[in-house]
């Protein structure tokens, strides 16, 4: 007997109704069929429903999706919300929380400092987030994280705002100091408060500082040791020096000017001794120098040896001879060649200094690439000149002083003139009144300028501290062997690097940062540095903080057993003025930081830059104790504007996170919350050029957007839903089930995976590939009419429900790293939580349980069977359809046989899975087809046991338009009648009165 459209039900629809009080508008949405796996089921598209009077009568029986989980949040309400869930699900005390608990393994990312002189802008976001997605992945993975947050404090750029602020330049070390860890002390509250409201996971209140009195000793005794194994000396030789900040540099603090403009010069030496083998008279070297101010300081003539040369009026090596002439414009006759090494004992004048001689020497460094052949030497402004000039024990004299102006040894028509500007066109002048300049001609050439002022610097020789790299390279490299460093050809620029210093100049002539402990003698100069003096400094360092260099006496910062033995009275000493690079300050915070790691880190992440710098002084430092080295190196490249400018704060055109998070002053940029910008941070790819605009940000804000649409449809479905009583045995769950568990197992493998090789932007692919793929295109498409339809407790839905509720657990787990925010907020949501929080419950909880390739080929051979049929009806409904399947005995037929045990069906697996109104399985198909039926035939290949069993299977399908009404609930074609319920519906609405 058929329940028919009458009064008669018109109580029981009643209960229904006060039971649900959910819209009918989201009826026809919830019930309608994908027409294959590939195309979206919208679920959180609502269609309006057709008008059919019999709808309204049974709306209220179905079980639609009811949740409070909002589909979208944006403006004041998205940021209340990202503050609240912070407040409500503990952030401030997650890192302390996982410090305390008991933990099988540790996981420590070591901070690199940034460095606090300014507000914070993206590139603090894609570092810091960056590290807060795989210290929150580790920590949800069970291990205990290490993470210190730290700044860097000390330099020039802070004393130089500091001094700006204050409007003058006559203060006293004390004075410049208190006002520089002023300054520092603002941005570094700014640049904090901006990493808390990015949800950053640390203790906020237990922060390093390298002006911190505890780091700084420290630091000493990292110095102290390296100074007692003799790989710290003082020398005096040429070093970066940088004129507008009056001070020397690194290596690693110089910017690189591709378009800098030299006036370079073609200028003669005369030959006053010609070498053996040289009979002719009248000879002149011909050099060529991009920096003419040089000149003056020449000590020699460098030669390739055992090159070949011409001797002509001109001296010039074979190899550039050509090129010579076309620069000059004219034509250069051979008169005789010999070897480079024929030119040893020869002399030449200086054309400018009266009576100064020049020696020709040989030198490794000389090639053909450019110039004459024949290198012009000063061995005060060349590192490569300096090794000559030790080799032949040439005089190193310094005509620069530290404004780069020329000094009294430059001569009275030089003196007090910059070299880099009038000092240069006086010394051009200078060539061209004696003859010896042959031509001048403008640069363009790569030169290093101070990262700080944006100014060219000068090589000059000053008494400086140095590291003896060259010593500790061959220990580097080979521990950096055993370092992995993402992306791999990171490892080459390291090692490239390493080779290429040969020495690291650690002392700057400024106030603030770290003093070199050392004391000088008065009259002599002799340094006074020794274990037992750097000891004492770094004890008074921990207790009053390195300004007590300045404000104790020098009896007091000397220990008393180094008084003692010292000759003379104690005022025959003055103390160092000088300051450590703040390369070695941060270089050495392993030392400070990394104590309760036993001085170990699992990774150091940075960008692209710091291969030069941090990743650098830290290897360098850390090499002399020999650690064993465990961690990996994670360089990337900081991030541009979508114009494709690189950002910078020089250039003004960094983009403000906080902007991004709670909207900018025009409608270009609306406020997108912390998510989007972590989100931003996961999606970049790191390793290549980063861009951020509206473009980039929007598309953040709608991939979250349509990720929340996903969580409301799951939220929805759990309705009523408590898996802790109500979860079904995957041995009894549905197939479909079964497989979509199969299929959850697989993503939470990958998207670990991805997470595990620091590669978030994979975890998201990963996770959208799921959802669109899996979810929204395949299961919810095929689970909807189960899910609405069914008995409320019916085994098929509980079994629905329990994979739903571990794919909302599991999607919102792997999210969590990269959304914080929303992850809290979903499980504030979710059914059977016993944990407070998310972040407090652990990963992903797969079950090997889930692994099942066998039910895997069944349900992909259905989908398979399905495609086929679906591409023989383009553009049609498939449930208006009755199928026919015809497959041959075999292995396919059994697996189709285990979702379909009966000859023909509408409720089986099977029909569920093919979307239509009744599937007939069978060995071949009827002879007696109606003439609309619709053929189509394939093949699937079934691959079990790692390829061990291997069958390709035939099959063919007949579609037939069915000849069963649409039933007015669950509008699936299974009706006797379009006025009647279809058998399923009639039992669910009769046993519900």
């Amino acid at each position: 007997m058929l329940l028919c459209r009458v009064s008669a039900v018109s109580q029981t629809l009643a209960r229904w109704g006060r039971r649900s009080h959910r819209g009918g508008g989201l009826l026809h949405r919830a019930l309608s069929f994908s027409s294959s796996r590939g195309v979206s089921s919208g679920e959180g598209s609502a269609q309006p429903a057709e008008a059919v009077p019999a709808q309204g009568l049974y709306r209220d029986t179905v079980l639609l999706p009811r949740t409070e989980f909002p589909m979208k949040l944006t403006g004041q309400k998205l940021l209340d919300r990202e503050l609240q869930i912070q407040q409500e699900c503990g952030f401030a005390d997650l890192y302390s929380w996982q410090r305390e608990r008991k933990a099988k393994k540790e996981f420590c990312l070591h901070d690199g400092p940034p460095y606090a002189n300014g507000d914070p802008h993206v590139g603090h976001a894609l570092n810091k987030i960056l590290k807060d997605i795989r210290n929150r992945f580790e920590m949800l993975r069970g291990r205990q994280v290490h993470y210190i947050p730290g700044w860097d404090c000390h330099g020039l750029p802070i004393e130089l705002k500091a001094l700006g602020e204050m409007g003058t330049s006559d203060l006293g070390p004390l004075q410049i100091r208190q006002k520089a860890r002023e300054f520092a002390e603002g941005a570094i509250a700014r640049q904090k408060a901006a990493f808390q409201r990015w949800g950053l996971m640390a203790d906020w209140d237990k922060c390093y500082y390298t002006y911190d009195g505890a780091y700084e000793a420290a630091q000493l005794r990292v110095f102290q040791e390296m100074h007692s194994k003799g790989f710290i000396y003082q020398d005096y030789k040429p070093v970066f020096w940088s004129p507008s900040s009056r001070t020397a540099l690194a290596e690693a603090e110089l910017e690189y000017n591709p378009e800098h403009v030299s006036r370079a010069i073609y200028a003669t030496f005369p030959l006053s001794t010609l070498p053996p083998g040289i009979a002719s008279e009248g000879v002149s070297v011909l050099v060529w120098t991009t920096q003419p101010w040089t000149i003056p300081a020449n000590q020699a003539i460098c030669y390739m040896p055992k090159r070949a040369d011409n001797s002509q009026l001109l001296l010039v090596a074979t190899e550039r001879t050509a090129s010579v002439a076309a620069l000059l414009g004219t034509q250069l006759d051979s008169v005789a060649t010999f070897t480079g090494s024929q030119l040893e004992g020869g002399i030449c004048k200086h054309p400018t200094i009266p009576d100064k001689e020049v020696l020709l020497l040989p030198a490794n460094h000389v090639t053909m690439a450019k110039g004459t052949g024949l290198v012009h030497t000063a061995p005060a402004h060349g590192m490569e000149d300096y090794s000559v000039a030790s080799q032949f024990k040439l005089s190193v004299e310094c005509m620069v002083d530290e404004d780069g102006k020329f000094t009294e040894l430059a001569g009275p028509e030089l003196q007090n003139l910059s070299v880099m500007r009038e000092g240069t066109d006086k010394v051009i002048s200078m060539l061209k009144e004696c003859g010896a300049l042959v031509k001048e001609e403008q640069c363009v050439h790569s030169y290093p300028y101070d990262w700080r002022t944006k100014q060219p610097v000068v090589i000059r020789p000053s008494k400086q501290w140095f590291i003896n790299t060259a010593s500790l390279k061959d220990k580097a490299k080979e521990a950096l062997q055993k370092v992995r460093v993402l992306p791999e050809s990171a490892k080459g620029s390291l090692l490239t690097m390493l080779d290429r210093r040969t020495y690291w100049c650690i002392s700057r002539q400024r106030s603030w940062g770290v003093p070199i402990p050392v004391f000088y003698h008065r009259e002599t100069g002799e340094a006074l540095i020794n274990k037992h003096t750097v000891s004492h400094i770094a004890t008074l360092f921990k207790e009053k903080g390195s300004d007590c260099w300045w404000e104790l006496p020098v009896e007091t910062l000397l220990p008393e057993a180094v008084l003692k033995k010292v000759t003379g009275p104690v005022t025959d000493y003055v103390r160092g003025e000088d300051v450590l690079d703040i390369w070695f300050d941060s270089g050495a915070s392993w030392a400070a930081v990394l104590e309760e790691s036993d001085s170990r880190a699992d990774a150091y992440v940075e960008g692209k830059d710091q291969i030069g710098g941090w990743f650098q002084s830290s290897l360098l430092t850390m090499t002399y104790p020999l650690l064993f080295f465990n961690f990996f190196y994670l360089t990337f490249i900081y991030p541009g504007i979508e114009k494709g400018e690189k950002m910078s704060k020089s250039l003004g055109n960094v983009v403000d996170p906080d902007a991004v998070i709670n909207g900018g002053k025009d409608a270009t940029m609306p406020a997108y919350g912390a998510d989007v910008l972590r989100w931003w941070v996961a999606e970049s790819n790191v390793f290549s050029e980063v861009q951020i605009g509206p473009t980039v940000l929007n598309s953040a804000r709608d991939s979250i957007s349509k990720l929340r649409n996903t969580l409301k449809f799951l939220l929805g479905n759990l309705h009523g839903f408590d898996p802790r009583v109500q979860a079904v045995d995957p041995k009894e769950m549905h197939y479909i089930d079964q497989y979509m568990l199969h299929l959850l197992r697989e993503y939470s493998i990958k998207v670990t995976d991805a997470y595990s090789e620091f590669d978030a932007g994979r975890a998201i692919r990963v996770l959208q590939a799921f959802i669109t793929r899996d979810l929204s295109s395949f299961y919810f498409s095929i689970i909807k009419d189960r899910l609405y339809c069914d008995p409320e407790d019916s085994l098929g839905r509980r079994s629905c429900q329990t994979v739903l509720e571990e794919i909302l657990d599991g999607v919102t787990r792997s999210i969590a790293p990269i959304l914080p925010h929303l992850a809290e907020e979903v499980y504030l949501h979710a059914p059977g939580h016993d944990e407070e929080t998310l972040f407090k419950s652990g990963w992903i909880k797969s079950s090997s349980v889930w692994r099942r390739p066998g039910l895997e080929e069944a349900v992909e051979g259905a989908c398979a069977i399905r495609d086929s049929f679906l591409s023989s009806i383009p553009g049609k409904n498939a449930a208006q359809y009755d199928l026919t399947i015809a497959i041959e005995p075999g292995l396919l037929f059994e697996l189709m046989e285990s979702l379909q045990d009966e000859a023909t069906s509408t409720s089986s697996q099977l029909a569920e899975l093919m979307m239509v109104a009744r599937v007939s399985l069978t060995s071949e198909l009827p002879r007696d087809l109606p003439p609309d039926a619709l053929l189509s035939h394939g093949t699937f290949l079934i691959n079990l046991e790692g390829g061990v069993i291997r069958e390709d299977s035939a099959y063919s399908i007949a579609a037939v338009p069915t000849s069963a009404a649409r039933c007015p609930r669950c509008r699936r074609y299974t009706a006797d009648s379009a006025d009647c319920l279809c058998p399923r519906c009639q039992t669910v609405v009769s046993q519900a009165n």
